[in-house]
C-alpha cells in the first residue's frame, strides 16, 4: 500500500511554528518530537503545545518560549506604527536581540542531536537554502552569514522540530500550495523593509516556488516558512481525486486580517499514481578539471536533483570528455542550470522530457538489533522491496564492526520481516 499524499494548504502562509503544529495536529509524535528537541545542545527555551483558536476553528499551536523577549510577536515592532508626533517607537524596540550563528554552527548543533538521518538531511537543506538566501540579500558569501533572526534559538528549534515531524509521518510525496503573503513593510533588524521580504522572494526566485500576494496587510510567509516549502515541495500537484485521510490546523502567533491558519491534509489517491514527468538535463565538457565537476555534482544533488553522473566519452579533435546527466523535477530546472552554468565551463546545455514509472514508496525509520536505520520500502502490486540507506548502513557498520555488505544484508532482511509480520497482523496481502 502507498503512503499517503501530504498537503499544505499556504492560503494564509506559512512559517516554522505553524508548520510544526499542523504536523502536530495531523498526528506527528509528541514524544518523538521532544525527545529529539531535548537532544540538541541547545539551551534557554522551553516548548508549549496547546490547542487555541484562530478565526472559530480549533487549532494547535507550538510556541518556543525563550528566557529572554521575543519581539517576533510584537506588532509593534513589526510594522511602520508612528507616534501621533510623528516620532518612531522607542529604540530599544528596534533591537532584536537573537544569538548570531552561521551555517557551520548550526549544522554542529543539529549533528550533535539524536535525530534521524531523514530529519537532520532535511533541517540542513532548510538552513542551506536560508544561507543562500541571506548571502544573496546581504552580497556576502554562506561562510559570512551570521544568521541573527534565523540562527536564534526559536528558529533552530522550529526547524528541526519540522524535519522530525516530517521524517515521523513519512508521508509518500509532498505537494505544498502557492504561498499567499502580504504587503507592506515590517521592521526587522536592518531598519524597515518591504513584504515579501528579500529572503523570500530570493528563495522564490531560486527555488521556483510559486507566490501570490494578497491585500492583507503584513508578512504572512516568513524566510523560514519559504525555505521549508522549497526544501519539501517536489514539484507536483494533487491527484485528481482522493480522499482526506486527516486533516490537521497550525495556528500562526501573528494577528492579522487573514486566517492565520496552516492547514495540513493526508490524502489517499483514488488511483495508485507511478507515472509522472521529469526532465533530463545533459551538457558535453571537454575543459573542467575533475575537481570541479565533483563539486558541481555535490551542489546539484544538495540543491535537490533526482540524480546526477558523469558519462566519459570522445569529442571533436579527439579529445576525452564527460557527458553531465542530471535528472530534476520540472520546477527546479532553473536552480539546476544556473549551477552548471555557475561551476562548470560549459555554455549550453540539452532539455528534454522524460516520463517515468517509479515504484510507491517510503522511508521507514526501523529499530533493529544493531541500531536505528532508515529503510526505503516500495510496493509494486503485491510485491514489497526493501533497500537501507546507505547512511544508516555506514553508521551502524561502523559502530558494530560488521561489514558493509553483511549489515546491509541483516538491516534488508530484518525490515523485510517486519512488513511480512505487519501485512500478516493487517490481515492482508498489501503493505
Amino acid at each position: 500500500m502507498s503512503q499517503p499524499i501530504l498537503y499544505l494548504e499556504c492560503n494564509s502562509g506559512i512559517s516554522g511554528d505553524m508548520t510544526v503544529a499542523a504536523l502536530l495536529d495531523l498526528g506527528a509524535d509528541r514524544k518523538i518530537l521532544l525527545d529529539a528537541l531535548a537532544s540538541l545542545p541547545l539551551s534557554g527555551y522551553s516548548i508549549k503545545i496547546s490547542d487555541t483558536f484562530k478565526s472559530g476553528i480549533r487549532a494547535c499551536d507550538f510556541d518556543v518560549i525563550l528566557e529572554h523577549d521575543n519581539h517576533d510577536h510584537d506588532m509593534e515592532y513589526l510594522h511602520d506604527h508612528f507616534h501621533t508626533d510623528g516620532v518612531s517607537p522607542a529604540p530599544d524596540h528596534a533591537h532584536h536581540h537573537h544569538d548570531a550563528r552561521n551555517l557551520a554552527d548550526i549544522l554542529q548543533i543539529l549533528r550533535a542531536g539524536k535525530l534521524t538521518d531523514g530529519a537532520r538531511n532535511l533541517a540542513e537543506r532548510i538552513f542551506r537554502i536560508l544561507a543562500e538566501a541571506e548571502a544573496s540579500v546581504h552580497g556576502k558569501t554562506i561562510e559570512e552569514i551570521h544568521f541573527h533572526e534565523v540562527g536564534a534559538v526559536d528558529s533552530i528549534v522550529d526547524i528541526a522540530a519540522v524535519a522530525v515531524c516530517l521524517d515521523n509521518l513519512a508521508p509518500g510525496r509532498i505537494v505544498v500550495s502557492p504561498l499567499t503573503d502580504g504587503t507592506g513593510q515590517i521592521r526587522c533588524q536592518h531598519g524597515l523593509i518591504p513584504v515579501p521580504v528579500p529572503a523570500v522572494t530570493a528563495i522564490c526566485e531560486k527555488n521556483g516556488l510559486r507566490l501570490k500576494l494578497s491585500n492583507v496587510e503584513g508578512e504572512l510567509v516568513t524566510p523560514t516558512g519559504a525555505a521549508i516549502a522549497a526544501a519539501i515541495g517536489q514539484g507536483q500537484g494533487l491527484p485528481a481525486q482522493f480522499r482526506i485521510l486527516k486533516t490537521g490546523f497550525g495556528a500562526g502567533k501573528r494577528d492579522y486580517a487573514a486566517s492565520g491558519l496552516l492547514r495540513a491534509m493526508l490524502l489517499a489517491p483514488e488511483s495508485e499514481e507511478l507515472h509522472d514527468t521529469i526532465l533530463e538535463l545533459e551538457t558535453n565538457i571537454d575543459d573542467c578539471s575533475g575537481e570541479a565537476l565533483s563539486f558541481t555534482m555535490q551542489q546539484l544533488l544538495e540543491a535537490g536533483a533526482l540524480d546526477v553522473f558523469y558519462v566519459p566519452i570522445y569529442m571533436k579533435k579527439n579529445r576525452p570528455a564527460c557527458l553531465l546527466k542530471v535528472l530534476c523535477e520540472p520546477a527546479r530546472q532553473q536552480e539546476m542550470e544556473s549551477i552548471i552554468f555557475r561551476n562548470t565551463t560549459t555554455i549550453g546545455i540539452r532539455v528534454q522530457e522524460l516520463k517515468r514509472t517509479k515504484l510507491a514508496r517510503r522511508i521507514a525509520a526501523v529499530e533493529t538489533p544493531w541500531g536505528m536505520a532508515d529503510v526505503k520500502c516500495c510496493t509494486h502490486g503485491k510485491e514489497r522491496y526493501f533497500y537501507p540507506e546507505n547512511d544508516s548502513v555506514s553508521r551502524l557498520a561502523q559502530q558494530s564492526g560488521i561489514g558493509f555488505p553483511e549489515m546491509y544484508g541483516r538491516i534488508q532482511a530484518y525490515a523485510r520481516e517486519l512488513g511480512e509480520l505487519e501485512a500478516k497482523e493487517k490481515g492482508r496481502k498489501e503493505w
